[in-house]
């Protein structure tokens, strides 16, 4: 369906046409007359299908600009996405200069955002920690508000946000138009539609095939200090016209950039972090094929949408197993066949088990290539063009002119040939350029960091984020403190800085995680003391080292499929250090001046 079949405003079609959209995605040709015409909607498609559109300009015309007063409200579930989301309004408002869009999330000064409020801001996108924050103020008011619009819905609620939703949702007026998007409808999700929404439409997009066929999917071993090595020598092996590069965090993208460019590669990258108009010169860049290799955040890269990407790689392992999905269906489109490399170090390989049970798929493992390959890919390549050019003809003059110097020199037409082809592909030195491969040991522990175990897990429906956001709102203790988290099916390891691992013991007794009574202890050694909550609700739960492994087990724990990820990969054991360094923060001090303990959910939200 086209745009203009869609009774949208001229100036929303003419932002869209510049944006370059001609077709209507199956949720936005669905979505959009029926936000229109007022109705509560639920929308259930998957990330990438343009479903911020769908929502975004209904939104835009339900704003009465004359009113200068909060008119449409979206949560969103970080700040990335409810910056990003902000940004592609003010895309399709790009015409529209009397509107006013907001993004309001936790680690921006709120004072800024009390100014802008003031000023008269239409329609607001926010963290709903943040927005409870506003109406606690009372800098923001809901009298006006005709559209609640919640975004990754079921994100929000893994999150433990759900309290702060429905708040928000009961400070609204009851006539309001209430639109819900979410990619999974778990009970939760289903319970706030029957409580907030009145003769609601359903609209649920088929989910795209899990694996497409023509992508082949690989991984490699290696160790994460190598992982730059295996890059570059796998891009010279195939030597893509076009590839994106998948990395976890910000700081990965921007290291890998300079890195990249460093060796001469034609590569730049995207993270939320960036300004729009830098976003979009590499974007330009990369369909222009100025741009070989694209670095990108999975937050970031939502909107690439580029039809001749060859490969893709997974430098980081996704923490979702859905967005593996997404990543690798940037390559093999129209098609054409594709390719997904992933990087595999150490314990992140069960991680990679879990990917291959939710894609029902074989990744295949491959030997890491060495110097040798390279160099041999490299003649390889170059001999295949040599081929063509000769088929093609034309050369008898170049022909006569190499024979006749030739003849005049002391070296033959192989020693001609080699040095071409060695001032073509370069020096490479095939002596020691073996690349390190890493088993995961549970065993081993960071330097100055103690483990400590929590009796639930995967299994409780907990994520890292309910993890760290216990530990961080109990304890007071800087989020960026917490070392690796560590989530199997029964429970949970997490690393603290050493010189604070008993404070934070104590200030995690007689909590709760999503409505579990907890214990936590430390993970080593036998006959410690138990750090137990006020119900002593162990569930039976009996400890000992096994010595094997270095887990510690629970008799009611059997089976020995460990599913194991980690928070954050980048150098987690320089955390101690950085933690005694770190005058700024001091635990007792911290815990003696909060007057008022902040919630688990409130602290993640901001």
């Amino acid at each position: 369906m086209k745009f203009e079949e869609l009774n949208i405003d001229e100036r929303i079609l003419k932002a869209v046409e510049d944006l370059g959209y001609e077709e209507a995605s199956p949720i936005q040709a669905r979505a959009i007359p029926a936000c229109l015409e007022g109705k509560d909607v639920i929308g259930q498609a998957q990330t990438g299908t343009g479903k911020t559109a769908a929502f975004s300009i209904p939104a835009l015309m339900k704003v009465d600009p004359e009113v200068k007063k909060l008119q449409v409200v979206i949560l969103s579930p970080t700040r990335e996405l409810a910056v990003q989301v902000s940004g592609e309004i003010r895309k399709l408002a790009k015409y529209m200069s009397d509107v006013k869009v907001l993004p309001v999330y936790g680690g921006q000064d709120i004072v800024r955002q009390i100014k802008a409020l003031k000023s008269g801001v239409q329609i607001m996108v926010g963290t709903p920690g943040r927005v409870m924050d506003h109406m606690r103020r009372k800098t923001v008011k809901f009298d006006d508000v005709s559209m609640v619009i919640l975004d990754e819905a079921d994100e929000m609620l893994d999150m433990g946000f759900r309290e702060d939703i429905e708040t928000i949702l009961s400070e609204t007026t009851e006539n309001r138009q209430t639109v819900l998007f979410s990619a999974t409808m778990p009970k939760p999700i289903v319970e706030i539609a029957e409580k907030f929404q009145h003769d609601t439409e359903h609209i649920k997009v088929v989910k795209k095939e899990l694996t497409v066929e023509n992508i082949e999917q690989y991984y490699y071993e290696v160790k994460a200090r190598n992982k730059n090595e295996l890059l570059c020598r796998l891009v010279d092996i195939y030597n893509p016209k076009l590839a994106v590069v998948f990395c976890n965090t910000k700081r990965a993208v921007d290291e890998l950039i300079s890195e990249l460019k460093g060796r001469g590669y034609f590569a730049d990258g995207i993270h939320g972090d960036m300004k729009q108009a830098q976003r979009d010169r590499v974007m330009d860049d990369f369909r222009n094929g100025r741009c070989e290799i694209l670095i990108a955040t999975d937050v970031a890269a939502r909107g690439i949408d580029v039809s001749n990407v060859d490969m893709v790689f997974n430098y980081d392992l996704p923490q979702d197993d859905e967005y593996y999905v997404h990543r690798i269906g940037r390559t093999g489109r129209a098609g054409k066949s594709g390719l997904a490399l992933s990087f595999v170090s150490g314990k992140e390989a069960y991680k990679l088990k879990d990917i291959e049970r939710y894609c029902k798929t074989k990744i295949k493992n491959r030997p890491l290539p060495s110097m040798d390959d390279v160099k041999n890919t490299k003649i390889d390549n170059l001999f295949a063009k040599i081929k063509d050019t000769i088929e093609e003809g034309g050369l008898s003059e170049i022909r006569e002119l190499v024979e006749e110097r030739i003849e005049l020199e002391d070296y033959t037409s192989i020693d001609a040939v080699a040095a071409l082809i060695k001032m073509t592909i370069g020096d490479i030195n095939t002596e020691h350029d073996e690349l390190e491969v890493v088993h995961y040991d549970a065993s081993q522990k960071r330097e100055g960091m103690v483990r400590l175990f929590i009796n639930i897990g995967k299994k409780d429906k907990v994520t890292p984020a309910n993890i760290l956001g216990a530990i961080a709102g109990e304890s007071g203790i800087p989020g960026k403190y917490v070392g690796a988290i560590d989530m199997l099916d029964n429970y949970t390891f997490v690393e603290v800085p050493e010189a604070i691992a008993d404070d934070v013991l104590k200030a995690m007794e007689d909590v709760t995680i999503k409505g579990r009574s907890i214990v936590m202890e430390k993970a080593s050694g036998r006959g410690k003391k138990r750090h137990r909550s006020k119900g002593g609700d162990s569930h039976g739960f009996r400890s000992f080292t096994d010595k094997k492994d270095g887990f510690r087990k629970g008799s009611d724990s059997k089976d020995s499929d460990k599913k194991s990820f980690s928070r954050r990969s980048d150098k987690s054991k320089d955390k101690s250090s950085a933690f005694k360094k770190d005058k700024s923060f001091d635990f007792k001090k911290d815990k003696k001046d909060k007057k008022k303990k902040p919630s688990m959910k409130a602290l993640w939200g901001k």
